[in-house]
């Protein structure tokens, strides 16, 4: 009897230190927790969520409908779990975090299993790409979440920046699948200094949901009715 085929994936990017859970997600072997991860900065593995590069003349009416289309390149919009960046004029990607993708048309082309893709987050960050590219991640006339392409650690890379305040960045990085070992050597090696650690999905999760709950603006604090009254009466 012929055995089924099997559906377990290969991540090209290998980490060191050792998982304390894991789960599968379609497939693929998804760290979600390492012992001993640290106060960071941290490195994770995301080679197992699901991107596509889009392409049309149209590029609206290419990518998939619904979805937010920056309107030049550079742009990164997000929306719930998807991630868009606009390399060119008839270029884009997507990359989706969980959940159902939308429905993919013909210009849309998946990359998963041939690309790599990691986030690195946390203190130093900056410091660390600094010695790996020379692609200013932390320009201020650039407002995150924006998108980079060029050479890092001496691969040609696709980046978003989605925070780049020194002491809490959060940077992705992807490349194609062939020089997944040599990206994740050469930023175990910079980051070997500042105490860079693997760490596991729910890191990154824990971190941006952090992030955001500090970015949104706190409500001005409201002066309690019955005292002012009372005060009023007195000075009366």
């Amino acid at each position: 009897m012929k055995a089924a085929p099997s559906n377990d994936r290969r991540s090209p990017v290998h980490l060191p230190g050792k998982p304390e859970k894991t789960e599968s997600r379609d497939g693929w072997p998804v760290v979600l927790a390492y012992a001993e991860e640290g106060p960071g900065p941290w490195v994770v593995d995301l080679s197992h969520i699901r991107r596509w590069d889009i392409q049309g003349a149209e590029l609206a009416a290419a990518a998939p409908k619904g979805l937010p289309l920056p309107a030049a390149p550079g742009g990164v919009a997000q929306a719930g779990g998807a991630l868009v960046g606009r390399t060119g004029m008839r270029q884009a990607f997507l990359w989706t975090s969980g959940g159902k993708p939308p429905a993919m048309g013909p210009a849309c082309t998946e990359t998963t299993e041939g690309s790599a893709c990691i986030a690195l987050l946390g203190r130093d960050v900056l410091r660390i790409t600094e010695k790996l590219t020379s692609l200013d991640f932390g320009n201020p006339a650039s407002g995150p979440p924006f998108l980079l392409l060029g050479p890092f650690a001496h691969i040609t890379c696709q980046i978003v920046v989605l925070q780049n305040e020194p002491a809490a960045a959060a940077v992705l990085v992807a490349c194609s699948r062939g020089f997944g070992h040599d990206l994740v050597h050469a930023v175990l090696q910079a980051g070997e200094e500042f105490g860079l650690r693997p760490a596991g999905w729910n890191r990154l999760e824990t971190f941006l949901a952090l992030s955001e709950k500090a970015r949104k603006p706190k409500a001005p604090a409201r002066k309690p009715v019955g005292k002012s009254v009372a005060r009023s009466r007195n000075k009366s």
